[in-house]
């Protein structure tokens, strides 16, 4: 099914998509009709749309293809933050949907996208929209070069970054809120600046070094390669196969990569690998072993050193916790 959007004068995504699919609206909330999966999209909106936040728990049972046009105002530059796979997942069991890899995609609103959302695929993301001149007050002063080109570059650009244990805290506290109803606005707003709080302080961890605009077939083509790392975690990634596949040069390929995630091309993997053994392990309940092989090691013991350098404890541990 495809779906076309148009996000005009900050007047967001939400509704035209709930008419698009005939989604239920209460209020706030718009409920996924039960012919096309289940669960939630809820937002808000302060300061006259200069910051946004859109919250997605739902999976859906077909395919939706999202293509989304942005119509903005005269001089709007909007930055958007996506935090995907931020919530515990719904469906605790063996046939769970598959669900988002937790990650933060940062880039201008002004790029116009095309997302396809897959069939039975839990959504359990925050958007946060917000404007230059907002990202300006919070975090102008900050001399980082990620922070500058977030906050002035005038072109495109792309970052990533890892979901961190207080970013799942924060968004918690947004899912279950703590606060009677008439709070909720004033709540809400302080936790997603929070959650922004919690992005740059990864961000300006990174490497002191420039960050350079970016084409959009640039941008293409980093995430093409993030997909084929993605989806061939048992395989060590063949840098010059994967440039090739790409079309960009192995040079370049390893400099956009480095700029957009932080992290060399098989340092991203070997992360990216981790943390999906720690989701095997915690959803799956699958064995140490059986995991393991499952991701292509042969050895045991070296895939229990290399998952207690990213996750912080051994396999067998961290199954129990």
């Amino acid at each position: 099914m495809k779906v076309t959007v148009v996000d005009k004068q900050r007047s967001g995504i939400m509704r035209e998509f709930a008419r698009a699919i005939a989604a239920t609206i209460d209020g706030r909330f718009i409920y996924i009709p039960k012919d096309k999966g289940e669960g939630y999209i809820t937002g808000f909106n302060w300061d006259e749309g200069e910051l946004r936040m859109m919250v997605r728990n739902y999976y859906l049972n077909e395919e939706i293809l999202l293509e989304r046009t942005n119509e903005p105002d005269e001089g709007q530059e909007d930055v958007i933050f996506m935090l995907s796979g931020i919530f515990p997942s719904a469906f605790p069991g063996e046939d769970l949907p598959l669900t988002e890899q937790p990650s933060v995609f940062i880039t201008p609103q002004a790029v116009s996208t095309m997302l396809t959302m897959p069939s039975n695929t839990f959504f359990r993301s925050i958007g946060i929209a917000v404007s230059r001149k907002y990202l300006q007050i919070l975090f102008g002063t900050i001399e980082h070069p990620v922070v500058k080109s977030i906050v002035e570059s005038k072109e495109h650009f792309a970052f990533e970054t890892v979901i961190s244990p207080e970013m799942v805290k924060t968004a918690s506290e947004i899912q279950h809120l703590p606060v009677p109803e008439s709070m909720e606005r004033h709540y809400c707003k302080l936790k997603c600046e929070e959650l922004l709080c919690h992005i740059f302080a990864l961000l300006i961890k990174r490497d002191d070094v420039p960050a350079k605009g970016m084409h959009i077939a640039d941008i293409k083509a980093v995430y093409a390669v993030k997909l084929q790392l993605q989806s061939h975690l048992d395989e060590p990634p063949n840098i010059s196969g994967l440039a090739k596949e790409a079309r960009v040069s192995e040079p370049k390929l390893r400099k956009l990569f480095k700029q957009t995630f932080g992290k060399g091309v098989f340092e991203y993997y070997q992360s990216m690998r981790m943390h999906e053994a720690a989701r095997l392990l915690k959803e799956k309940h699958l064995s140490v072993s059986e995991v393991g092989y499952q991701l292509g090691f042969t050895n045991l013991s070296h895939f229990s050193r290399v998952f207690e350098q990213h996750i912080g404890m051994k396999p067998k541990k961290y199954s129990a916790t």
